[in-house]
């Protein structure tokens, strides 16, 4: 085992942290500093900032990414009406930012790997209850894989045994 044992003072103090970020300029559509560079700074969101930001937004993605933008803009800190009212593409570039500074980002191998291993288990557990193929298991869609691992769950069998 390498290294110190962190106390509880080290675990917080990445909480205070913060990060300039280079805003490209063709992000700001040619405006801001007649159309030059510029920078705002971010901080990572805590546990807390999460919770709110689920609290909030509930089912509204676009919202939960503008309330994570508000959330962790230190310079400017701007009202969530003036950041939903931010070009997409610069709140995109901004939330991208915010997931990698707070530890939310997937590698794209990772994310790949998140979305495929339940999916190849779920096909996995049908092919074995049904008889089906691979190819089978392929061509049905997610909602599909969960309503029969639902049936099954409940020791049902669809009726005509697909």
């Amino acid at each position: 085992m390498t290294g110190h044992l962190l106390s509880a003072d080290d675990l917080l103090q990445g909480a205070n942290v913060t990060h300039r970020v280079d805003v490209p300029p063709t992000l700001l559509g040619g405006l801001g500093n007649g159309g030059a560079a510029g920078h705002v700074v971010l901080r990572p969101l805590t546990v807390r900032d999460i919770r709110r930001v689920n609290q909030a937004a509930r089912d509204q993605q676009v919202l939960a990414s503008v309330l994570m933008v508000q959330q962790a803009l230190v310079e400017p800190a701007l009202p969530v009406e003036q950041v939903a009212g931010l070009p997409a593409g610069l709140v995109k570039f901004l939330l991208d930012h915010v997931n990698r500074f707070s530890g939310l980002d997937l590698g794209e191998d990772d994310l790949d790997q998140a979305v495929r291993a339940p999916m190849a288990r779920a096909c996995f557990v049908l092919s074995r209850e049904f008889g089906w193929t691979p190819a089978d298991c392929a061509g049905l869609t997610v909602g599909q894989v969960l309503l029969y691992l639902e049936m099954l769950a409940r020791g049902e069998r669809p009726e005509d045994g697909s």
